[in-house]
């Protein structure tokens, strides 16, 4: 069993604006397992046109994510929240093995179980290719 992730639902906005920095910072680790504790066991999520069913699916989700998209960076805003649901707006860049840029930007609706582990993530991302100079978030690659 996994140990309560605050802060819990019903959120608050200041509980909702930690929740999200708490999401970013897990996903900028780009630590799949790290990730994946966020998560309850059965987490459900929608990646574009990609369905993902627990934390063994997302651990390797995002491994194979994070060996194409590198300098991957994330930055995540919220939009809204109400009782155990957040919804964000985000985006982040990345490069692929060629060196080509990419922006990506997205919603992403959530929503939580009682003891603050996200039970669902759907997301919708849209995808840009940058030149290096257009890049707007620091990356470390």
């Amino acid at each position: 069993m996994t140990a309560p992730r605050p802060p819990l639902p019903p959120f608050t906005e200041e509980a909702a604006l930690l929740k999200v920095q708490l999401a970013e910072d897990a996903w900028n680790s780009r630590d799949p397992e790290r990730v994946a504790l966020g998560y309850t066991e059965d987490s459900a999520w929608r990646n574009r046109d990609e369905f993902i069913n627990g934390r063994e699916e997302i651990i390797a989700f995002l491994t194979r994510k994070w060996q194409r998209e590198l300098g991957y960076r994330l930055r995540k805003e919220l939009w809204s929240y109400t009782g155990n649901r957040i919804s964000v707006r985000f985006e982040y860049e990345c490069h692929d093995a060629d060196g080509q840029w990419f922006r990506s930007y997205g919603n992403e609706q959530w929503e939580f179980t009682e003891d603050g582990l996200m039970a669902r993530r759907y997301a919708s991302i849209n995808d840009l290719p940058i030149e290096p100079d257009e890049r707007r978030i620091a990356t470390d690659g």
